[in-house]
């Protein structure tokens, strides 16, 4: 049996071979002598073969376990571990930590390692780039010809860190991701900028705009004004700051910069401004003569002005509605106004226009049969205020919401008579609630008063057409009555 040995390793031929098999000897001058022969060692490297058989003596001296090559196992390769490869430390590390994070923001934050060293290449880099999105093979030159550079579109980012520091490439970079949509990304180079250089008005004017597109139109007006502080004369500051007074029903704000933005707004735009006025104060007046129609007709005339984000505005609308009994409509238009908390409200419109809107969202929530939400409304309303017609309105859901929780206790015990009673005690407050009046008709169908549940089911109907509970009570009450055709219908 041969064993492998390394191609370093010389080979052991002759006496050496012998040597290393039998052992060192000291050979005496006489040729009869026998030399001390030591044992082998069974791992040596060496070749061994068996010992001829024209020797036996030297035969009878050896073993089986001279002539045993045991062939060790291979050793394992050591396991790849896969390399996570994270930003460096320094100048190098910082820019790797700003590419990493504004390409994990653009949504491609893949890493490509070189293949001639350690460098870490992140994609869209510039000029290491070489065919086929990739480096150029081998060990060679990882650059790009001339040719390729001028035919390659512009990276998106900039290798050299100056970008990070400069306001103007901040900005630009931010109009980049406010023209793809991404606002929030926008908003936050927009701050970048304003934070290495708060005195250009431009800078505030812009992120105004991020803050208009993502609906925060009353945060806009304040970047606006500090744009318009900065550079009194800057046109397109002024010209936006007059567009979200427009969308916020402060038509005479929305004028005067409109006139203040110069060439910047067209006749259209005053226009629009002062009808929106013309609109806003005829609603006014119609509110005060109770012109119910006439209200409700100004206030849609002043959403189509502009005014589609002014609360006022949509609070007029909905209470010409509930006015004119079209509780549905109403209701639809609560859900589609704009929405603003308390403290935002006060603090830009007003504690008198807040505790306007409170009542009007209490009247028609009230109305929609949202008892507790209407009461949990008017408690937001301000005490202090000293408007009577407010404070009555206050009373007046309170009063409702009471006597329809009294009415619904007596009802579960069977006592319809007195629901029947509390109920009416809060028509007395409410006369057009369509929840009480559907309440009550069920108590008069309980105690076989089958026409007044008609007539009260009539009354809801007229206000709310698609509340069918009422009209399946009505079915039942002509039913008993054996007006077969009439319960049909229903």
């Amino acid at each position: 049996m041969k064993t492998e040995v390394s191609s370093d390793q010389k080979k052991i031929k002759g006496c050496n071979l012998l040597s290393l098999l039998f052992g060192r000897h000291n050979r005496s001058s006489s040729k009869k002598s026998i030399p001390n022969r030591k044992p082998a060692t069974p791992s040596s490297p060496a070749k061994t073969r068996p010992p001829s058989s024209s020797h036996p003596q030297r035969r009878s001296h050896l073993n089986a376990s001279q002539f045993m090559v045991h062939k060790s196992k291979p050793a394992a390769a050591p396991e790849k571990r896969k390399q996570v490869t994270t930003p460096g430390n320094g100048l190098s590390g910082e820019l790797d930590m700003m590419i990493y994070d504004y390409q994990k923001a653009k949504g491609d934050s893949k890493l490509v390692r070189a293949s001639s060293s350690n460098v870490m290449v992140y994609g869209q880099l510039g000029n290491i780039w070489g065919k086929n999105s990739g480096i150029n093979g081998g060990m060679g030159n990882i650059l790009r010809s001339k040719a390729e550079q001028k035919a390659s579109k512009p990276p998106v980012l900039c290798r050299a860190l100056s970008k990070r520091t400069d306001p103007e490439k901040l900005k630009e970079m931010g109009n980049e991701e406010f023209n793809a949509g991404r606002l929030s990304e926008a908003l936050a180079l927009y701050n970048k900028a304003i934070m290495l250089d708060p005195e250009k008005a431009s800078y505030w004017n812009n992120k105004a705009a991020a803050l208009a597109g993502m609906g925060r139109l009353i945060e806009a007006i304040k970047e606006c004004k500090e744009a318009v502080r900065i550079d009194p004369s800057y046109s397109r500051a002024h010209y936006r700051l007059a567009t979200l007074y427009l969308r916020l029903g402060e038509a005479e704000k929305a004028v005067h910069h409109y006139n203040q933005s110069r060439k910047v707004a067209d006749t259209d735009d005053i226009t629009r401004a002062t009808n929106l006025q013309m609109h806003i104060l005829r609603c006014s007046e119609a509110r005060k003569l109770k012109e119910w129609q006439s209200m409700l007709k100004e206030s849609q005339s002043a959403i189509s002005s502009g005014a589609d984000s002014a609360p006022k505005v949509f609070a007029l609308q909905e209470e010409a509605l509930l006015r004119l009994g079209r509780h549905e409509e109403a209701d639809s238009v609560l859900k589609n106004a704009p929405k603003f908390d308390t403290d935002t409200i006060i603090n830009f419109f007003g504690s008198a226009v807040n505790g306007y809107i409170l009542m009007i969202q209490a009247e028609v929530d009230l109305a929609s049969g949202r008892f507790n939400e209407a009461v949990a409304l008017v408690e937001r309303i301000d005490k202090k205020q000293n408007n009577r017609e407010i404070s009555a309105v206050v009373r007046r859901v309170k009063a409702v919401a009471s006597a329809r929780n009294k009415g619904n206790e007596f009802f579960k015990f069977s006592k319809y008579s007195e629901a029947c009673t509390a109920y009416g005690e809060g028509l007395h407050h409410d006369p057009l609630n369509a929840i009480l009046l559907c309440n009550r008709a069920a108590c008069h169908s309980k105690l076989g008063q089958w026409e007044k549940a008609i007539e009260d089911c009539n009354t809801v109907l007229n206000l709310k057409p698609s509340y069918a509970k009422a009209r399946l009570r009505r079915a039942d009450c002509f039913a008993k009555l054996e007006k077969w055709e009439a319960s049909a219908q229903d």
